[in-house]
């Protein structure tokens, strides 16, 4: 094969045996890399409804096939494992450099099962691999623990991913860190590493997989490098904060627990705020020219080291408005100890705000919160809670659980205040505003995600316009409260291509267009494929992680949103409007029956048959 290694390495922590598996061209373009293969482990081998941090959960690091290619936003892996928070399909993405290291050591994925007797971490070099001690290493936060790592393999360019305390005590959000700064963030991956007692995988590779057309890939990829700025200059100057205010403006902006869409102090977080004050450098992934990462340093009133990076979007609205805390330098801090613990910004900061709405609603004391006060705005108790959730201190006990099973504890209402779906905390993007990313959301097989979904205000002139055509959509640009079938229609074929986008191994900020990506997939791998097969792939993804929530028990009453986003915002915009619940349902129903869907979301023989997928309908019984 092109474009791949052919090889999957199987690790068994229980027994430490391990052993390279290899498959042929037609699973690779069943299945294709990242999600598809997550997937197809989750459903092949993980048996249902098993506890996601018992040895009987599997855990996969896996790669797409533009993964380590030469060319900008080809860093993208994949980590999957059943979700601690919710029960089902999880998953999370990440980029730097560990996937394509992990690529050229001669591996397109690594499967890990078991448990380990005690802490150990997992050594892979150009197609070599061993299980080490990891005793010294646990209980040490990311960087500490990769500068033993590099010391002890005597190589400064290994890379890693790994678990901090977060993951190492199993707070269900913890996530795996690559590289110290590049997270793969959602769905508790981190505490299903720690439940195994793996620290960290290193990885060292100089090798890789042979190219079908290097030379096509070295053009695009000079074409991009010399386009970037006009493409996609916004991201580099300003990286994912930048439409801080323009979310603001349109009352879009998560804040206080989702109680308003407007911050008072929306400018100090934006991505202009940070470049004003804070930052000092701009990263990025692997091959990649766009440097949309953040580099911050901050020496007063707290110290924040570079090397941990600086804050995303996802990050500031969390834990700076969506907690309502504007001082972007606290927002620095809070994001430096998630990535030094391993902990999901997205749910830490979500979390913290229920927690804050519950303290402010009289559900929490002060005797409940180890003496914090614990109010929207205060930026040290949003920064000792990030300490005690990551080592399960206190009042971090409670909040390491979730905010739905904390939720369950605390009782007498405080189940509507919990921003989740499925168990999963909401990522910050208001659903009033973006009606069919509300959907999406409700949706989506791993809980609320912001990535896998629709954002509502692509549906406008230009280029998220026009690839709609080449998808054999005939429709004009759409409210963002539309939810309508021409909107559920353009968000079935959207879904469907971000799934693939989750296999391919490619980042999404990288505007190289449809066309571009089939040639990079054909430049990859030599196959004849088109923009036909892979939407189907995307498809048939899509479907398989919705076999497998089907199997474990989830139906269509799981498919919903809190009920905050049925009722008004506080401080309403024009643009603002809550969800209608007939329409939402009547969209989901849409949904659907667009996908070969019963009413109850269960796909259909014919479905799964259609998508090569006859032996789900067999696991299924339909």
């Amino acid at each position: 094969m092109l474009g791949y290694n052919g090889k999957i390495l199987r690790v068994d922590l229980s027994s430490g045996r391990m052993n390279v598996e290899e498959y042929g061209e037609r699973f690779y373009r069943q299945y294709f890399g990242g999600r598809g293969f997550n997937a197809y482990v989750q459903m092949k081998e993980v048996p249902a409804k098993v506890d996601p941090l018992s040895p009987e959960n599997k855990l996969t690091i896996s790669l797409g096939p533009l993964t380590g290619i030469p060319a900008s936003g080809s860093g993208r892996s994949s980590v999957g494992a059943k979700n601690p928070l919710t029960g089902g399909y999880g998953e999370g993405d990440v980029g730097g450099f560990m996937g394509a290291e992990l690529k050229h050591a001669g591996f397109d994925a690594i499967i890990v099962e078991g448990r380990a007797d005690k802490p150990v971490y997992l050594w892979i070099h150009d197609g070599e691999f061993e299980l080490r001690d990891a005793a010294a290493l646990w209980g040490q936060n990311t960087l500490e623990a990769q500068e033993m790592i590099r010391a002890e393999l005597g190589d400064n360019r290994i890379r890693t991913a790994m678990i901090g305390p977060a993951g190492e005590n199993m707070v269900r959000y913890a996530c795996v860190i690559n590289d110290l700064k590049h997270a793969a963030g959602r769905c508790g991956m981190g505490a299903v590493m720690g439940s195994k007692n793996l620290k960290a995988i290193a990885v060292r590779g100089k090798g890789g997989p042979e190219l079908a057309d290097a030379k096509l890939i070295g053009e695009y990829a000079r074409w991009f490098g010399k386009n970037f700025m006009e493409l996609a200059g916004g991201m580099y100057d300003l990286g994912t904060s930048g439409g801080v205010p323009n979310l603001d403006a349109t009352g879009g902006l998560p804040t206080r627990n989702f109680q308003t869409g407007t911050f008072e102090y929306f400018a100090n977080i934006s991505g202009e705020g940070m470049k004003n004050t804070i930052l000092i450098d701009r990263e990025n992934c692997y091959a990649c020219v766009l440097r949309c990462k953040r580099v911050v340093k901050v020496d007063d009133p707290y110290t924040v080291n570079p090397l941990y990076g600086g804050p995303e979007y996802e990050t500031v609205g969390a834990l700076g408005s969506c907690v309502g805390v504007g001082d972007v330098k606290a927002v620095a801090k809070a994001n430096e100890l998630c990535n030094a613990y391993s902990l999901d910004t997205i749910a830490t900061g979500t979390v913290i705000a229920f927690a804050m709405e519950c303290y402010e609603k009289g559900l929490l004391t002060k005797a409940d919160t180890d003496g914090l006060e614990l109010r929207f705005g205060n930026a040290e108790a949003m920064l000792a809670m990030v300490e005690k959730i990551a080592r399960r201190e206190g009042i971090g006990e409670l909040m390491a659980e979730g905010s739905a099973r904390a939720a369950k504890q605390i009782g007498r209402g405080a189940e509507e205040f919990a921003m989740h779906v499925k168990g999963q905390e909401l990522p910050m993007h208001e659903p009033r505003i973006k009606q069919g990313l509300g959907v999406g959301y409700s949706v989506s097989p791993t809980g609320a995600d912001h990535v896998h979904n629709i954002h509502d205000t692509t549906m406008r002139p230009g280029p998220g316009m026009d690839r709609l055509y080449s998808w054999g959509i005939q429709v004009e640009p759409l409210a963002f409260n539309d939810i309508g079938p021409e909107k559920m229609t353009y968000f079935t074929h959207a879904v469907n291509w971000a799934s693939l986008q989750n296999c391919l191994g490619m980042c999404i900020f990288i505007p190289w267009g449809q066309d571009r990506i089939v040639d990079l997939v054909k430049a990859t791998t030599g196959w004849n494929t088109n923009l036909f097969e892979l939407m189907q792939v995307g498809e048939r993804m899509n479907t398989l992680c919705r076999a497998i929530n089907v199997r474990d028990g989830f139906t269509a009453k799981d498919d919903t949103l809190p009920k905050r986003f049925f009722q008004q915002i506080g401080d309403p915009k024009p643009t603002t409007d809550p969800l209608d619940p007939k329409e939402w349902n009547d969209a989901k129903q849409f949904y659907y029956a667009a996908m070969g869907w019963t009413p109850e979301g269960v796909p259909t023989r014919v479905k799964l048959q259609a998508l090569g997928l006859g032996w789900v309908a067999d696991e299924l019984g339909v």
